[in-house]
């Protein structure tokens, strides 16, 4: 993972079934896994499972340059494991009972504002309370985005110090931070909320949780990576809360 390479684990719990993974198996090279990944990205999750049930993947891969979006990607990859140092939700000594879990929904279907894919991980609270759980900042980087979005409610996004942007969402209110401040790994950047889904203040229409989104720009062009894999490299590096 720290290479930047995704692993095959990756698309055999993305495609279900044996014969999807045989399939993998069968058309797997050196960078295929990748490049998967990033017909994904290019063309949607939809267009490239019926390609790969078709089984003209490599037509799809015939239309974009395989070698020059595959370097680009592992460049900008690498950046984000040198760069992430925190789980963005803390541990809580005082209180056990307060925890978090997440799966991998990378891609499950989502309709508000119209059909789309899940560009993110789903950070979920144990205890349904919004402004309880304290949102902390994966990595160093400078606040570039803040306030309010309609599908993603109160969010701020960090610049980390090597170009991807982290995208923290559906938060119930900010830390005393604005645009264009610097932000360590570990500092609070909110609280944990539900907002979202409407005009600005909009609340109560999912449970509290963070929707964490990581993007990069290999071609110049926003690309959306999986952040579970990530919050997986990390479970275990967590800042502790005592209070």
């Amino acid at each position: 993972l720290k290479e930047g390479v995704l692993t095959s684990a990756l698309y055999r719990e993305q495609y279900v079934g044996e014969e999807m993974v045989s399939f993998l198996q069968k058309v797997s090279k050196p960078g295929k896994y990748v490049g998967l990944y990033l017909l994904e990205s290019k063309y949607g999750y939809t267009k490239l499972q019926e390609a790969l049930e078709e089984d003209n993947f490599h037509k799809l891969e015939k239309q974009w340059n395989k070698e020059e979006y595959y370097n680009k990607y592992i460049k900008t990859t690498k950046a984000i494991w040198n760069d992430v140092k925190y789980f963005p939700v803390p541990e809580f000594t005082a209180d056990k009972s307060m925890t978090v879990n997440y799966a991998n929904s990378w891609m499950s279907e989502r309709t508000y504002g119209g059909e789309r894919g899940h560009e993110g991980t789903d950070i979920m609270a144990s205890k349904n309370e919004r402004g309880l759980y304290p949102i902390i900042s994966m990595t160093d980087g400078v606040v570039s985005k803040k306030g309010w979005l309609d599908k993603g409610g109160y969010r701020i996004g960090i610049l980390a110090p090597s170009g991807a942007y982290f995208y923290y969402a559906h938060l119930e209110s900010y830390a005393n931070i604005n645009v264009g401040d610097e932000v360590k790994a570990g500092d609070i950047l909110g609280f944990m909320g539900d907002s979202g889904y409407g005009p600005e203040g909009t609340t109560g229409k999912f449970a509290v949780h963070l929707h964490l989104g990581i993007y990069i720009y290999p071609n110049e062009k926003e690309m959306s990576i999986n952040p579970y894999w990530v919050l997986r490299y990390i479970e275990n590096r967590k800042v502790k809360c005592y209070t």
